[in-house]
């Protein structure tokens, strides 16, 4: 009997490990290099938990850059191709769009499941997409980010005499200021304000749920964690298997908020029959009666602009003070070149986009710490690709296809002493651009689905800077750390331990 069960349990593994392998020879039948594949690797042949995957994905770019332009890898048991040239990634984006439309999250989501994220532009597919952006730019104008710009200077007002206080109530102790919950509580009430007319009270005593309900949605639990390894090993299991990013109760919190500001709004209008205010939520209110919109796919519109708006833009604000913090030379230098042009306290708007050494700070630090680090597309059509010292080869429709950003923005021959804060990289006219056109800096990626709130995030973070730069001087707690390490598991690219920060009053 225990012979019988031991060879049944032998059987049993090793018809699981034929399982696991048998389509562990995909790249090799396509002549695509790569590292060996790991029997229940979890993400893309690397471990995970004790740094950030994106470790794994800058060593197999180092090792395989000089020799060719892309590397096949496993995400669990399906197959994934690495794109290691900047070249070749920039095609994926722009001139090859049409083979690589969609992001490769639409796979794993549908609207049962999460309505809210699989209806958001960023997972939209196809003519649906299409059709969303086209329905959601027209609100992110520079005209409409104008509009909206005195709510942004009040917003930089509470911010400092949040700041203020803090200093005065002695409340900083050893520890310093969470930049991060600074940040967010900037961007909360930023675009709270300007999406829905309603003030979050993120610099009160009593601030309202909307932050924390954000930040839920930023730190996924285990549940989503497991969820999304399931599907990578077992791609089977997607047909019963569907994450969710944004769970039910707190879609029900933010229907309940929207259906109070448009209460409120309409209110506003009712009573005062000159009121106009040119904001985001006149916006959306305008959309719902032209495209005859109900209560949740009104929510699905709000949401592409909140979802958009509050950590990715979160997080750019508080490493870029991280890193002025660390750099003082850098953070006067700014400070001498905000102080003249402010007028009544405040930059006027159409300077803002006109001061080049705050413009070059900003995207150094989206290039230390971008709001993301790779971008993962579908291929939707079938399309022969490169591969510089190896032959040509076929790219099936379905692939996944990994865009590593962090990996060409860390790059020594792009960018010489990559994990230093260098922004006279980018004191070149046009140098932005430069670097996004040849492939090796895109924080927003590029193309068609560049990130739809690009420019209004930019205002909003130069804006935070410009009020705490002319008010205060900041300074690195030493409770931060001194590198550049990430969170090992995260959405976005945090670094380790959080950003601690000291502040002293100027004036």
């Amino acid at each position: 009997m225990a012979i019988t069960s031991l060879i049944l349990g032998l059987v049993a593994i090793g018809l699981f490990y034929k399982f696991m392998t048998w389509n562990f020879d995909y790249w090799i039948k396509r002549k695509v290099p790569g590292p060996s594949p790991k029997v229940l690797s979890i993400f893309t042949n690397f471990s995970m938990f004790k740094r950030h995957p994106l470790y794994g994905l800058i060593n197999v770019y180092n090792q395989y850059k000089e020799k060719y332009d892309a590397v096949g890898l496993f995400g669990g048991r399906l197959p994934q191709l690495l794109i290691i040239n900047p070249e070749l990634a920039r095609r994926v984006f722009v001139a090859d769009f049409r083979s690589f439309h969609d992001n490769e999250v639409a796979k794993f989501l549908d609207e049962k499941s999460d309505y809210i994220f699989a209806n958001n532009p960023f997972s939209l597919t196809g003519k649906d997409w299409k059709d969303r952006r086209a329905e959601v730019t027209p609100g992110l104008t520079m005209g409409r980010i104008k509009t909206v710009y005195p709510v942004t200077n009040n917003v930089c007002q509470k911010m400092s005499e949040w700041i203020t206080k803090q200093i005065r109530l002695g409340s900083l102790g050893t520890n310093g200021v969470d930049a991060k919950d600074l940040s967010l509580r900037f961007t909360s009430e930023m675009v709270t304000d300007s999406v829905l007319g309603l003030s979050a009270e993120s610099f009160s005593d009593s601030p309202t749920p909307v932050m924390s309900y954000i930040k839920e949605m930023f730190v996924q639990p285990w549940s989503f964690i497991r969820s999304s390894m399931l599907v990578s090993s077992f791609p089977l299991l997607s047909h019963l298997i569907k994450v969710s990013f944004v769970p039910r109760h707190v879609e029900q919190f933010f229907q309940g908020l929207m259906a109070r500001a448009i209460e409120a709004r309409r209110s506003q209008m009712a009573d005062d029959k000159k009121f106009q205010r040119t904001d985001l939520l006149e916006y959306i209110m305008q959309l719902a009666e032209k495209k005859d919109l109900d209560t949740r796919q009104l929510l699905t519109r709000m949401m592409s602009f909140l979802l958009g708006g509050i950590e990715t833009t979160g997080g750019v604000l508080a490493h870029m003070l991280l890193l002025l913090g660390r750099h003082q030379e850098a953070q006067q230098r700014l400070r001498e070149e905000i102080l003249p042009r402010l007028r009544k306290g405040i930059i006027p708007f159409d300077e803002i986009n006109n001061l080049p050494f705050l413009d070059a700070c900003m995207q150094e630090s989206i290039r230390l710490f971008p709001p993301s680090s790779t971008s993962s597309r579908l291929c939707t059509e079938t399309i022969e690709l490169p591969n510089k010292d190896g032959p040509n080869f076929v790219v099936d429709k379905g692939t996944t296809v990994i865009v590593p950003l962090y990996c060409f923005m860390q790059d020594e021959d792009y960018f010489p002493d990559p994990q230093a804060f260098k922004p006279d990289r980018f004191m070149e006219p046009d140098a932005a651009k430069k670097y996004r056109e040849s492939g090796v800096f895109m924080g927003f990626a590029d193309g068609p689905r560049i990130c739809i709130g690009m420019r209004f995030a930019t205002v909003q973070v130069k804006a935070a800077i410009v009020e705490i730069l002319s008010n205060f001087n900041v300074r690195v707690n030493p409770k931060t750390r001194k590198d550049n390490e990430f969170e090992p598991i995260g959405v976005l690219t945090d670094l380790r331990g959080g950003v601690w920060l000291d502040f002293e009053k100027l004036h």
